[in-house]
């Protein structure tokens, strides 16, 4: 439930911080005072987007927060602690930050955020219903919609769509191979082709490097014997080699040591010296026994390097990106051959579509249970609001072929009156009563939704009298179960509120301020009387005023 909402420096608003209860809140003030500026604030708070326009003049920047009780909703507590947000003992606070020059920042319990991330978590907050909310009733897409969202269906009615889309891809794969059939073979031939030269490098194809190598050896293992040769003897075999110079010296340093121990040091390194001189020679010696002049296998890595630098001059790469070519060749073969397989992706197709029809039946069969009880349900409302005898019927008329929404196409029939035949809501009902008939399928819907907030902004527009008191009583039940909070220019319906608000605008030299206040019982008085007296408020008006909030 929205708790708190802070606004600062946006459009004529310099600071206003409210409290909300649960229950009905009503939002009163007179035209032109800014009443929709409360809903527009805290839509940007939930992610909407913004302009730097909205920022009060004269200030560098616009700030809305919100703050929400969530205790009552585990699912939005999950998915913060997915998201990595804290929450803080169950409260959440949204936070929009607003640049003169329209760059603006969010943040969801002070830390940064993308607004597709406020987004998420206004589902689960709230609902905001506007005043032409009504119109939207008029597209058949949104009456499939409304009837989903009643019914509970909205994952299912995703999975039916993903099942259509799946179901054309694969039929259109099945067309594919049948029309480029004999472009698919060509190409398979050539990668035959392809596959069976670089395959016939076998191993050597993904040994480039080590191939590379031994080539480079073999090529110069005279050069290779010789020195090694000269080196063994000069370290260790011929005639003053070094090994034998510095043994006597290690001897000679021994002796010098036994006079003078301060030598030791010395005698060491010499040692050490001495030790690593033997190793390299006995790995000089395994070098030199490794080596030996082999021309036929010189001659074979020569053919081998010569077909690798052929293949990748035909291939247009690198002679060590020839074994990923490969693979990606063989890749490529296999899914030739799978989509040439007219039999397989005829079964396929024949799957997915299975696979669509069931789910769809599944939403079919959703739907038409929903419409009975959506149909009743509204057309129990209408009745309440001054709309009697007349009623909703929810037709599910069947698709010529299978549609990504279903099989069956959804329309909303009303008649207003009795004895009048039902018609689409756009030609049997007039402006008002259409706004009544909105506001009695967004009941219903709330009725069932799982947000805790519902927002409606002047959804009373064009009615009054007996009406207005049936609207005014139906947000007030409707309060008892949900937070609500209305904007009306309606006293039936102000009077029904447990919070009532006041808009007014207020100058203050040359700046214009709308300013939110609470209103105690007294102003609540004060405000009704206003409301129906206009601006000459008499005793009798304050009367009647105090006798609808007593009702």
């Amino acid at each position: 439930m929205l708790v708190h909402l802070s606004i600062r420096n946006y459009l004529l608003v310099e600071s206003v911080e409210l409290d909300f209860a649960p229950g009905l809140t009503v939002l009163t003030g007179e035209t032109g005072a800014g009443k929709s500026i409360l809903v527009d604030a805290l839509a940007l708070a939930l992610g909407d987007r913004a302009e730097g326009g909205v920022v009060r003049s004269g200030t560098p920047r616009a700030e809305i927060a919100a703050e929400f009780a969530i205790e009552g909703v585990p699912t939005l507590a999950a998915w913060l602690d997915e998201a990595g947000f804290a929450s803080d003992g169950g409260t959440l606070i949204l936070r929009r930050v607003i640049e003169a020059g329209g760059r603006s920042r969010a943040f969801i319990n002070g830390s940064a955020a993308p607004l597709s991330q406020l987004k998420d978590a206004a589902e689960y907050l709230l609902d905001i219903h506007g005043q032409h909310a009504h119109h939207a009733l008029l597209r058949p897409q949104a009456q499939r919609e409304v009837l989903d969202a009643y019914a509970g269906a909205q994952a299912l009615s995703a999975a039916v769509s993903a099942a259509w889309h799946a179901w054309q891809a694969a039929r259109q794969r099945r067309q594919d191979a049948e029309t480029h059939s004999q472009a698919r073979q060509i190409e398979r031939e050539g990668l035959h082709l392809a596959v069976e030269e670089l395959r016939a490098l076998g191993d050597d194809l993904a040994r480039w490097d080590e191939i590379q190598a031994q080539h480079a050896r073999l090529a110069h293992v005279t050069t290779l014997i010789e020195g090694g040769q000269a080196l063994i003897q000069g370290l260790d075999e011929g005639e003053g080699a070094l090994s034998s110079r510095l043994g006597e010296m290690c001897a000679r340093l021994d002796a010098m040591q036994a006079v003078d121990g301060s030598l030791g040091e010395v005698a060491a390194l010499l040692n050490s010296a001495s030790a690593n001189l033997g190793e390299a020679v006995h790995a000089l010696r395994r070098y030199a026994d490794h080596l030996n002049l082999d021309p036929e296998r010189l001659a074979e890595l020569d053919r081998v390097l010569g077909d690798m630098h052929r293949l990748a001059r035909k291939h247009r790469v690198q002679p060590d990106a020839l074994a990923g070519l490969l693979e990606g060749y063989q890749a490529r073969l296999v899914e030739l051959t799978a989509s040439d397989d007219l039999d397989a992706l005829q079964a396929a197709e024949d799957a997915a579509f299975a696979q669509y029809q069931t789910e769809a039946k599944q939403l079919g069969a959703q739907r038409r249970k929903a419409a009975a009880a959506l149909s009743k349900q509204v057309t129990a409302a209408m009745h309440e609001l001054a709309l009697a005898g007349g009623h909703l019927d929810i037709v599910l008329q069947p698709v010529s072929e299978p549609r990504a929404h279903g099989l069956e196409d959804v329309s909303f029939l009303a008649a207003s009156h009795p004895g009048l035949p039902p018609g689409p809501l756009g030609k049997v009902a007039s402006g008002g009563e259409l706004s009544r008939i909105s506001l009695a399928i967004q009941t219903a819907l709330s009725g069932v939704a799982g947000v805790p907030t519902l927002i409606f902004d002047e959804v009373d527009v064009g009615i009054g009298g007996s009406v207005a008191e049936a609207v005014g009583r139906r947000l007030a039940k409707l309060g008892e179960t949900r937070q609500v909070l209305v904007i009306t220019h309606l006293p039936q319906v102000a009077a029904r509120g447990t919070q009532h608000l006041r808009v007014a605008k207020q100058a203050n030299g040359r700046f214009v301020s709308s300013n939110i206040a609470v209103l105690d019982a007294d102003a609540r008085v004060e405000e009704i009387a206003r409301m129906l007296g206009g601006l000459k408020i008499t005793a009798t008006t304050r009367q009647h005023a105090a006798e609808m909030l007593a009702g």
